[in-house]
């Protein structure tokens, strides 16, 4: 019996889109344990003693606490089964200790990492929906003055330093004007709300706490438009060239021949056309949003993942560097994985390379 022309596509394993995300997902395995071993070989790099850098100089004194760290870790085997450890007690969640908050690494990552999760995800949507915008007006009107202007105000937004924007933004708004929160992610008279994902402007909505997720809203504001300003300014300018090639492509021009234009051109079209180099971009700037907001963070007192850098690296705190410096590799794993999908999702072609 001949099959149905509505029968419902069935992916089989040697489809092209599964062998491509089964390639990638290799692949980023892969990378995956160098980024492991990198890690590892750094550590083992670090001039001194490796035990006292981990333990701390109080600790590294005890002989006891010195055995049981070097049992628990196997610093006195070989490097092949140091590093094996190494990946064990990291599939168990095991980052070592902090010795600046004498709390496990992985639990401070814990509490750290969803603070700047929603911060640079915040910045990302603002940076996407307002730099999309701006680079398609300014492509669809090239040449003409408001075009000028798009171009003049993104190269400002490159060319501002983030810290200076942050301390100038802090200034301005938090102790001139009083019209923004200070610092931190939620006012002292509001308790954290009941923690679920960890983003407390998700937490304080399913707790129903409006209160507080106005509250929230507020203290995001001034980091989210600082962190916005320079991943703006970037989306643009690459906005606005992605869609002139696209413009000048045989099936736009096809189709304004055909009498298509308005919002159909611009969907359907035009930025379906440009969106696969846009989607390269939008995953390098959320990479760089999410390990990159030391600063910012520094400046409004975020508890995120910057602050926790900062203070692990000021500290010599090696565990807690460590563990930094492996959450951001896999940061920048998923993210190039997901864009690979992405990428094999939109366009057929790549499902072939």
């Amino acid at each position: 019996m001949a099959k149905s022309i509505n029968a419902p596509r069935r992916y089989s394993v040697k489809s092209p889109l599964i062998g491509y995300l089964l390639r990638r997902f290799v692949t980023s395995i892969l990378l995956l344990i160098g980024v492991t071993i990198v890690t590892f070989t750094l550590t083992n790099l670090v001039p001194g003693n490796p035990v006292a850098a981990a333990l701390g100089e109080g600790a590294a004194s005890n002989p006891d606490t010195v055995a049981a760290y070097v049992e628990k870790y196997g610093l006195d085997k070989p490097l092949p089964m140091q590093y094996l450890t190494y990946v064990g007690n990291l599939l168990q969640g095991d980052m070592g200790t902090s010795l600046h908050t004498r709390q496990p690494v992985a639990d401070d990552l814990v509490k750290a990492v969803p603070a700047t999760v929603e911060v640079a995800l915040a910045s990302i949507v603002v940076s996407l929906a307002v730099g999309t915008a701006l680079g398609a007006v300014a492509a669809y009107r090239r040449g003409r003055l408001s075009d000028q202007l798009v171009r003049v105000l993104s190269l400002i937004g490159l060319s501002i330093p983030t810290f200076w924007m942050a301390l100038t933004a802090f200034n301005i708004f938090f102790l001139q004007l009083g019209i923004a929160p200070g610092s931190g992610r939620l006012s002292p008279i509001y308790a954290p709300p009941p923690s679920v994902t960890g983003l407390y402007t998700v937490d304080t909505l399913l707790a129903g706490q409006w209160e507080s997720f106005v509250d929230v809203m507020a203290h995001l504001m001034l980091p989210v438009f600082v962190l916005s300003l320079f991943t703006i300014g970037l989306l643009t300018r690459f906005v606005r060239t992605s869609v002139l090639e696209v413009l000048d492509a045989d099936y736009v021009r096809a189709g304004r021949a055909k009498g298509l234009g308005g919002s159909r051109m611009l969907f359907g079209y035009v930025l379906r056309g440009a969106s696969l180099p846009i989607l390269t971009i939008v995953g390098i700037a959320f990479g760089s949003l999410l390990s990159g907001t030391v600063l910012v963070e520094a400046v409004f007192a975020w508890p995120g993942l910057g602050t926790y850098a900062y203070l692990s690296a000021t500290s010599l705190d090696l565990p807690g560097i460590m563990g930094v410096g492996l959450v951001v590799g896999v940061i920048y794993l998923g993210i190039n994985f997901i864009v690979d999908m992405l990428y094999g999702v939109l366009d057929p072609r790549a499902r072939l390379a």
